[in-house]
Formats: structure tokens, C-alpha cells, sequence
């Protein structure tokens, strides 16, 4: 007698974890992304979508805000935009900071200094870029280069201290690259003064071991009136 073949076929939970595996993947390559962004990119359902990002979020891998809307907003509740946070960036072992690292190496072998620090600024680009389109709907530009980082999932705030204002990165996508090639945070900070202005200090970096990257902003100089 034949054996029998159910007519459903359930499906295995290793192609649940690689969908999964997926899912936080191109997160990390695209940076945050709504739902409907995953379902076109990956061509999986918008009901698979969700479900995969409910298990992502429910481990802590992901975390959920609201998107943001410039211009008019339509009927209805924004979309939710999912980041991946430092527990699910961690999942992926950093091959992606070692191939950074041997490709900058070899461009570093090949171009030499120069070459790394024209990267490192090209690297800042879709900052600038942001920031230019964006900062005009601000109430200043510290105000708008923290939340264009935290667009890009460096989740910054905005601390004020005595001598001015300290911007605090709690999150850097690329700290284990920067690590060894420090021309990244120093493109960094000098986009960060040419953007607002004024002269800024890092004080301390994710890269070099710190838990924070911190930048001290200070208070504009008033000039004397004589």
C-alpha cells in the first residue's frame, strides 16, 4: 500500500529562523525599514513580514518607532519603522566590520591615507545629505543632526550641560571598523562642525571603548559689544 502524503506540508522551523536570519539582514544593510519596505525587498508577504518582526522585537533584536512624515500626512497612523538594536547587531557576528576592515586595509595598501580619509568622508554623505534636506524643519541644527542620526540608527539625544550641549550616540553601526581606522570618527566630527556651525570636541567614542560616543557643542561666543 501506498504511503499516504498529508496534502499540508508544515513548515520547518529552521526556514522560520533563515527568514528570520533575513529579515534582520537586509535591516542591517538598509538600515530601518517599515514593514512594506521588508515585504517588497525580500517578496514575502506583508502577513509573513509581521510575523517575523514580532519574534525579531519580541528577543530584542528589533526595535519599533513610529515613522517619521515630512509634508503632508496622510489618513490613518504613520508606519512603524524597525532598527535593529545592539542585541540583534550582535547576532551577525560582525562579518560584515571584518570584510569593511580587510577591504579598507587593502585600499589603505593601494591609495594610502588619502584614500581611507576620502572614504571615511564619502561614508558621512547620506548625513550631509539628510541633514541638508531635512534641518530647515527644526527648531536648530543640533536638534536636526540628532534625529537625522538617529534615521541612520546611531540612536542620539541631545544632553544639556553648563558649557553648551553634549550630542550622545548610544549605538554606532560601524564602531568595530572605526576601531582600527579612527579617519571614520574624525570624518565624523568635522561633518558634525561644519553642519552646526561651531566647534565641536569628541569626548569620547564607542570605538575607543566608551560606552557613549559623546560630542561637546559648546554655547556660542557672544561678542562684546564696544
Amino acid at each position: 500500500m501506498a504511503e499516504h502524503v498529508p496534502d499540508t506540508v508544515v513548515e520547518p522551523l529552521s526556514d522560520d529562523v533563515s527568514t528570520r536570519d533575513r529579515v534582520a539582514r537586509s535591516i542591517l544593510e538598509h538600515g530601518p525599514s517599515t514593514a512594506a519596505d521588508l515585504a517588497e525587498r525580500l517578496d514575502l508577504t506583508a502577513a509573513a513580514i509581521r510575523r517575523h518582526l514580532a519574534v525579531l522585537t519580541d528577543a530584542g533584536h528589533l526595535v519599533a518607532r513610529e515613522q517619521r512624515v515630512y509634508g503632508h500626512r496622510g489618513r490613518g497612523r504613520p508606519a512603524k519603522v524597525f532598527a535593529l538594536t545592539d542585541a540583534g547587531r550582535e547576532t551577525f557576528h560582525h562579518a560584515y566590520d571584518q570584510l569593511a576592515i580587510r577591504a579598507l586595509q587593502f585600499l589603505r595598501a593601494a591609495g594610502g591615507a588619502e584614500a581611507v580619509n576620502d572614504f571615511a568622508e564619502q561614508v558621512m554623505e547620506e548625513v550631509r545629505r539628510r541633514f541638508t534636506a531635512e534641518g530647515a524643519e527644526y527648531n536648530s541644527p543640533a536638534d536636526a543632526l540628532a534625529e537625522v542620526l538617529n534615521e541612520q540608527g546611531y540612536v542620539a539625544s541631545l544632553e544639556p550641560v553648563a558649557s553648551g550641549t553634549q550630542l550622545c550616540q548610544y549605538h554606532c553601526p560601524v564602531a568595530h571598523v572605526a576601531r582600527e581606522f579612527p579617519e571614520l570618527c574624525a570624518a565624523e566630527t568635522r561633518l558634525f562642525s561644519e553642519l552646526l556651525g561651531s566647534h565641536v570636541q569628541r569626548i569620547a567614542t564607542i570605538a575607543h571603548g566608551d560606552g557613549v560616543c559623546t560630542t561637546h557643542i559648546p554655547h556660542p561666543v557672544e561678542r562684546k559689544v564696544s
